[in-house]
């Protein structure tokens, strides 16, 4: 589960990365959901686009590729959504720690 700051740091790094994941109106596919997999694989944070000839809500397809690659919806903004999971072999994004208050 990611964090709010966590959240926010991966917002700003798919600000630099190219929309590499287009949905359009064939809707969801397992050729989609392997694309999607193999390139969270590599890369861990990527950028999807859902076109409007869809039929479905880009909130919609974003949490269905989470669930089907065990990955987090980051953002949904438009018809754009990012999703991120670690690479547990080689992992490339070093998340934010969340800092405890101590009292």
């Amino acid at each position: 589960m990611l964090t709010s700051k966590q959240r926010a740091f991966l917002r700003s790094l798919a600000m630099n990365e190219d929309t590499i994941l287009m949905v359009g109106k064939g809707g969801m596919s397992d050729q989609i959901t392997k694309q999607a997999d193999d390139a969270l694989t590599a890369r861990e944070l990527i950028k999807g686009k859902v076109l409007e000839t869809a039929g479905v809500t880009p909130r919609e397809i974003a949490e269905t590729i989470a669930l089907e690659t065990n990955s987090e919806v980051v953002h949904v903004i438009g018809s754009k959504f990012v999703l991120f999971r670690r690479n547990s072999d080689e992992p490339k994004i070093e998340l934010p720690r969340d800092k405890k208050k101590k009292r």
